[in-house]
């Protein structure tokens, strides 16, 4: 009945305010609903009035509550609606847009939603175009889609690849060509697959986009060859993703890096990127050269275009590699340290992607040591080696004596999908030996020598036994040894080395046959290489403690006291028996020698220890700047020696040194090496 009575009463609704009871009606009048009435109190948001009488207010009387889908029904040749926002949706496959509807200029709908195509097919047909396929935004398996999608996005890594935005054509040009090719009846999803189908039947390729169509200009030497999708690192694969992103985090090439593969990356062949980048990379790095350097370089791309061809990538840091072909091709000394890294853009750093098994991303970086340090513990860098028992079951292999067989350096494994190298070792156990693989080759030697050393010692356990009860004069080198350690320790460590000497010279046997002759030939020369080293060991010992009774004469002397503190803790500390090697630790006594005579003269002429200190300084200072923690360079491991040597010629002069040394031929070398 309200709904029939609505029919001749829509200029007699309402709408209730925000605030207080007064309704909103039609054409912006305001009313109250009459005291009297049962909706005064409990109030409704749409109301009709019988009647609207005007006292002292505005009052309805005879009011009845409706419901604002009504006037839709019964009002829609009055309701004004205005639509906007049309846009495609991908489920419905259709254009839809917002209505909002007014009726007597009260709102009746701020923003429902519903189907535009019908309405507006000109302005549908337009949205359809460019949302659902010139932006992709289509879910259908018409075979143009998936070659058009496909051709656009080689287009678009093409555009990363080559770091410049305008190879692919703007989305006018490609909704131009589906505008010209599509049926002006067309707004949905539906009508169009029925209208192609129909279409494709008289021509097939009808909306299938050409290369050429795409590209704006060739890009010219984007090719795999110059941009690979792959990077290969002594036979493993690393995938490669190029982007184009300046001041982002991922700008430029990113090596995605398995955790299982990630101690198989080598960092200073990442220095090369790939063949396209290079040639950029050389041209920045001699930008960052002093100007008297870089004048002989020029024109530098010709420059950098002539190196990227001579030179293909290694192992070898990029940097001295640059160096060696300037000092070839110009005579010209570079040393690494006249280079800026610091000043090249971002994009000319590899940047490495950790990813676990599951395809989670652990960690992104530019910094690969820092990477490393944080995730290669986890990645599990040593395999044991296993055997398998009848029940098929892996035990791992624990050996005393050499039954394992011929021994092979190297094993392959399959890690996250590819063959690996390892490289096989035994390691010291203890009581037996362990044969494992370990991902790098300087870390199994290491590991195979102590492990081999403990082989030689499980098979001589008498001469090994005899040794520690009959090494000479062993209780005083305990009390010698105490400021580093136990007379245990001392013991240990004079057996490794003695060991080391008589059956660890190369090359290592790798089969039982050597071993054993090995073993055999040692045997006999034991006992006198073990007294030989005992004897030094407490030449050195003894000038230590002399050392130590000296010391306290020259606290007045800071520079040289903490000079020479430093010296002995470089020469001296609790495993210097078994870290140096035995043709160093024979020269160690003549250093303690050379240090007390220092100490002697800095008494009497402190001024001349002030000026060899002046000389010696600098080198001191720049050797430390060359040192990395972590990776030491067997090249100042020899010129820390020299050093030594240095000291005696300067502060010892009468005790001789055994090659020539100088300061100018230190500082030579130096410069060398930091070429």
């Amino acid at each position: 009945i309200h709904k029939a009575l609505l029919c001749g009463l829509l200029g007699n609704i309402g709408m209730k305010g925000v605030e207080g009871p007064e309704y909103l009606g039609a054409r912006g009048i305001k009313f109250f609903i009459a005291p009297n009435s049962v909706l005064a109190k409990k109030g409704s948001k749409w109301v009709m009035a019988a009647e609207l009488i005007e006292t002292h207010r505005l009052y309805a009387r005879c009011v009845a509550r409706i419901e604002p889908e009504w006037l839709e029904e019964t009002g829609g040749h009055l309701i004004k609606r205005h639509y906007y926002d049309p846009h495609w949706e991908k489920k419905p496959a259709q254009v839809v847009a917002f209505e909002r509807s007014t009726l007597h200029g009260l709102l009746l709908n701020a923003k429902k939603r519903v189907h535009y195509g019908p309405m507006n097919v000109a302005e549908s047909r337009e949205v359809f175009i460019r949302q659902a396929l010139v932006e992709g935004e289509f879910d259908t398996r018409a075979p143009f889609f998936a070659h058009n999608g496909k051709l656009i996005s080689e287009i678009e890594a093409l555009e990363h690849k080559a770091r410049r935005p305008d190879v692919l054509v703007d989305d006018e040009l490609i909704y131009a060509f589906y505008d010209s090719r599509i049926a002006a009846h067309i707004h949905n999803g539906a009508t169009f697959e029925a209208w192609r189908k129909e279409a494709e039947r008289t021509d097939a390729k009808l909306l299938y986009l050409k290369k050429d169509d795409l590209m704006r200009h060739e890009a010219a030497g984007i090719t795999t060859d110059q941009f690979p999708p792959q990077l290969k690192i002594d036979n493993v694969s690393f995938a490669l993703s190029y982007n184009f992103s300046p001041g982002k985090n991922d700008d430029g090439i990113t090596l995605t890096v398995p955790l299982a593969l990630i101690n198989q990356v080598s960092a200073v062949r990442c220095e090369w990127l790939i063949p396209g980048l290079l040639p950029e990379k050389i041209v920045q790095l001699v930008k960052t050269l002093p100007q008297k350097i870089r004048r002989n370089l020029v024109p530098v791309p010709e420059f950098a275009a002539r190196f990227a061809r001579d030179v293909p990538p290694t192992n070898l840091s990029l940097m001295l590699a640059l160096s060696r072909y300037i000092r070839e091709t110009k005579q010209l000394d570079v040393p690494l340290d006249a280079y800026r890294l610091e000043q090249l853009p971002a994009h000319l750093l590899m940047n490495y992607r950790v990813m676990d098994e599951h395809g989670r991303q652990l960690g992104m970086s530019r910094n690969f040591p820092q990477l490393h340090s944080e995730l290669a513990p986890h990645a599990a860098p040593v395999i044991a080696a296993v055997t398998v028992d009848k029940q098929e079951k892996h035990t791992e292999q624990r050996c005393t004596s050499w039954s394992f067989g011929v021994f092979v350096e190297t094993r392959e494994v399959n890690r996250a999908g590819q063959n690996v190298t390892l490289y096989n070792a035994l390691v010291d156990e203890g009581d037996a030996v362990v044969l494992r693989a370990f991902d790098t080759r300087e870390i199994a030697q290491l590991a195979h020598r102590a492990g081999l050393r403990r082989l030689f010692m499980l098979s001589l356990k008498e001469q090994v036994k005899y040794l520690e009860k009959n090494l000479p004069d062993a209780q005083r080198l305990g009390m010698l040894f105490m400021p580093f350690g136990t007379q245990q320790e001392l013991q240990q460590q004079i057996l490794a080395m003695a060991f080391d000497r008589a059956c660890l010279n190369d090359p290592l046997p790798m089969n039982e046959a050597v071993f054993t002759a090995r073993a055999k030939e040692g045997k006999n020369r034991l006992l006198l290489i073990a007294q030989e080293l005992a004897r030094l060991v407490s030449l050195v010992l003894t000038e230590h403690q002399a050392l130590q009774k000296m010391l306290p004469q020259i606290k007045a002397f800071a520079q040289a006291n903490g000079d020479i503190r430093a010296q002995l803790e470089w020469l001296l500390h609790k495993g210097f028996i078994r870290d140096t090697p035995y043709e160093r630790l024979q020269h160690v006594p003549r250093y303690l020698k050379a240090i007390s005579l220092r100490i002697e003269k800095l008494r009497s002429n402190p001024a001349r220890d002030a000026q060899c200190m002046g000389q010696l300084q600098p080198l001191l200072q720049a050797l430390q700047r060359q040192l990395k923690p972590g990776n030491p360079d067997p090249r100042l491991e020899d010129f820390s020696w020299l050093l030594q040597e240095l000291r005696v010629s300067l502060f010892a002069q009468e005790l001789k040194t055994p090659v020539i040394v100088s300061v100018k031929r230190l500082e030579k070398m130096l410069a060398g090496l930091r070429s």
